[in-house]
């Protein structure tokens, strides 16, 4: 698991909004219908296939299929019952239940793939592409464990194909103001960021050993890709897996991408140093004497990450909060005004200053909101048109690798990804201590434990139980090779 990738170096991502520019501006496709032709040739198109094609796969597609540069050609999920809608809305798009069988038949037809799978087979799906040339869109978070986001942004460096990760957020006008707010130094340099978000609104796992019987229209061993071998649980589909670590990441995973997203491309930082945690709800009362290594993510957690400054300038201390616990209120905050929306929101808290935003950073504001009507910092960052982040892979697709410029690139989301799940890290461990409603322990973690990272290597040094989720041992018939 040894890398030798220095973590002080941030992969031109300090230079995210300079290319995000080029996106917009200097390298932008205009479609030949906006030039007043009004048709685009079969073979100036954009041949897609969708690697799960429910939920949110469907709706990516649709984004997909506003372009006129765009076929949907290729279909594939485990779950029939999950695909009626888009097989549907692409009826002369082959259908498959294995991605793996799609991308061996249908190579020589398309382009690129989205991949909208749980998070446990985004890392498989997104690789195999990208080693047959593919294109790749792959929803938020990137992957399910470290060690396959460090991959993943290697295979971006090999295999030289346009990237984009899902979270939408990053092709939004908000950050892009946000960039301009903190460039133009009003808030001084920023010391403290607060994160929070509403999640979990899925129901959250709960202890069980129930094995049900498995829908005809489910390959569900397809489903567990990587995972281990188990019985097929009803509540696992078609949306609970969020909250089961073996299939997805939790509150942190789900929605980090988004309200982190200005914190890791504005400021100065990349791995964090440290971690730690506090976990709380209902699953504390139900643990089973097997269950000190649970395999259901926790109700409520707060975790407290610190990242050394790349100038230098000391640290910088970023907190997240979910499942109804919120940072404190600023005191700059008046009230009845809002802090952030009903998704979440960050704070920058700065020598000078503190700038509030909504998830996806949108709608920036410095506090106290009277500031805004004073101040006047000009808008210098280019902006991607319509603030569409799936047009943007798609153009960026058709210019050309080392052509075409994404808001998210894997050179990007692959580290952001990486520094998210450490967060998780601190959780799983957390869920490993001493707990009086189990009969057995698996360590004597008493308590809250800081956890030391060491970026270059991927590993915990201070607590070795916490490495078991750096990487996790995929079953027999998976791997994830270069």
């Amino acid at each position: 698991m040894n890398d030798q990738t220095n973590p002080t170096e941030n992969p031109s991502r300090r230079d995210f909004i300079k290319t995000s520019s080029l996106a917009a501006s200097s390298f932008f496709i205009v479609p030949r219908h906006v030039l007043g032709k009004g048709f685009v040739a079969p073979s100036d198109k954009l041949n897609i296939a969708g690697i799960g094609v429910g939920g949110k796969g469907k709706s990516d597609l649709a984004s997909f299929a506003k372009s006129p540069n765009v076929n949907i050609v290729a279909l594939c999920d485990v779950d029939d019952r999950q695909a009626v809608t888009s097989r549907e809305n692409f009826p002369k798009a082959k259908y498959y239940k294995d991605f793996r069988e799609m991308l061996k038949k249908e190579k020589n037809s398309i382009d690129a793939c989205s991949i909208s799978t749980p998070d446990n087979t985004h890392a498989v799906a997104t690789l195999a592409a990208m080693q047959l040339g593919k294109h790749v869109y792959t929803q938020k978070p990137l992957t399910h464990d470290i060690y396959e986001a460090r991959i993943l942004g290697q295979a971006a460096k090999k295999y030289k194909v346009i990237t984009q990760m899902g979270n939408q957020g990053g092709s939004g006008n908000g950050v892009r103001r946000m960039k301009e707010i903190y460039d133009s130094g009003i808030i001084g340099d920023v010391h403290k960021v607060l994160c929070w978000t509403n999640r979990p609104v899925w129901p959250q796992a709960v202890p069980t050993d129930n094995v049900d019987p498995i829908p005809k229209e489910l390959d569900f061993d397809l489903w567990l890709g990587p995972a281990p071998k188990v019985g097929y649980n009803k509540e696992y589909l078609p949306w609970n897996w969020r909250g089961w670590w073996p299939y997805g990441t939790g509150a942190l995973g789900d929605m980090a991408c988004h309200i982190m997203d200005p914190v890791y491309r504005i400021l100065p930082i990349l791995y964090p140093v440290s971690v730690e945690c506090s976990v709380g709800g209902t699953w504390t009362f139900t643990l089973r004497e097997k269950d000190n290594n649970p395999d259901w993510t926790p109700f409520t957690t707060s975790i407290h990450l610190d990242y050394p400054r790349n100038d230098g300038k000391g640290n910088i201390k970023v907190s997240w909060y979910d499942g109804g616990i919120l940072p404190e209120l600023p005191e700059e905050l008046l009230p009845g005004e809002v802090f952030g929306n009903s998704d979440g929101g960050v704070l920058f808290i700065g020598s000078k200053g503190k700038l509030l935003a909504d998830c996806y950073g949108a709608n920036p504001r410095l506090l106290p909101l009277k500031e805004n009507q004073i101040v006047n910092i000009p808008e210098t960052i280019a902006r991607v048109p319509n603030e569409d982040h799936y047009l943007n892979w798609v153009d960026a697709c058709i210019a050309g690798y080392g052509k075409g410029v994404t808001s998210s690139p894997f050179e990007y989301a692959a580290p952001f990804t990486e520094s998210i799940l450490i967060g998780n890290l601190a959780i799983r461990s957390w869920m490993l201590r001493d707990n009086p409603a189990a009969k057995r322990t698996v360590d004597k973690y008493n308590g809250r434990k800081k956890l030391y990272w060491d970026a270059a290597n991927m590993k915990v040094t201070n607590y070795d139980l916490a490495n078991q989720f750096v990487k996790r041992e995929y079953r027999e018939g998976w791997d994830l090779k270069l």
